[in-house]
């Protein structure tokens, strides 16, 4: 798996399949048993506190000091990295709607995630690595979480971003991975992805038309005709389904297209079991 300098990459999969994992041996939190990853030219664990120097990390369940306010915390922190500009976190607790006055044990889970990100977010990383990062967050949140995540990216940052949130990640991703039991299923542009899934369409003629004139075309599946309506899907090119459409007056098409998630399940199927096991 290789993640492209400045691109924002998503890593899909259910939980137990190995999302956080992948992380904690890019980390150096954990040792694989075999294989190498590289982190910006160096290896993961033989150079792993230069790598954490230039990266910034959520983990899925965030550990904070719950006796210190979250300044107290985000000002420690900054020192312990060399310093780090005290003006940019001041933007990023006010963009996001984050009180640094109060206590960290006092706060919601929506809130410790926001400190959190700003804390990944601080120092302006080269690499950010984001595991279920808008866990907590209100809706709201969200969109501000995903512009920031694209400033970054803007900026140059490499954003790997894990996640069950599909919508999420097809708002902010370049590409995603999808895996199931520890195994990559897929790695593709989403718009490549999308392009291979099914399509559903409606098509209205103006009169009734015969079920057989559309049966066994290429790409197309789940037909149903009822009187001057037809339902299908459709996978690849639309050329035949028009082509046959085309023999009677057609006064209206509609097309969904399917979303990440439609997609991540007609990957993933059936086999939740699989990572349950």
């Amino acid at each position: 798996l290789e993640i492209k300098s400045g691109e924002v990459f998503g890593y899909l999969g259910p939980n137990g399949a190995g999302k956080t994992t992948t992380i904690r041996m890019i980390l150096d939190l954990i040792r694989p048993t075999r294989g190498t990853a590289t982190v910006l030219g160096m290896d993961a664990w033989k150079d792993s506190i230069e790598v954490r120097r230039r990266v910034g990390y959520v983990p899925g369940e965030p550990a904070l000091y719950p006796n210190l306010r979250g300044e107290e915390l985000l000002r420690y922190l900054a020192s312990v990295r060399g310093g780090v500009d005290w003006g940019r976190i001041v933007v990023l607790a006010e963009r996001l709607e984050s009180d640094l006055t109060r206590r960290i044990g006092t706060l919601s889970r929506g809130n410790r995630q926001k400190l959190a990100i700003i804390r990944a977010l601080m120092h302006e990383p080269e690499v950010l690595i984001l595991d279920e990062p808008t866990s907590g967050l209100d809706p709201l949140m969200q969109e501000v979480f995903e512009q920031l995540i694209r400033e970054a990216s803007a900026a140059g940052s490499t954003v790997f971003l894990s996640s069950h949130i599909l919508p999420d990640v097809e708002q902010v991703c370049d590409r995603v991975a999808i895996i199931r039991s520890g195994r990559l299923v897929a790695v593709e542009e989403i718009a490549a992805l999308k392009s291979r899934a099914f399509r559903s369409l409606e098509l209205q003629f103006a009169g009734p038309v015969p079920p057989e004139a559309f049966a066994g075309l290429e790409g197309v599946s789940n037909v149903v005709v009822a009187d001057s309506v037809l339902n299908c899907d459709v996978s690849g090119a639309l050329d035949q389904l028009v082509k046959a459409a085309a023999r009677y007056t057609v006064v209206n098409l509609t097309t969904t297209e399917p979303s990440l998630e439609e997609i991540f399940l007609a990957h993933y199927g059936d086999h939740e079991d699989d990572d349950a096991g």
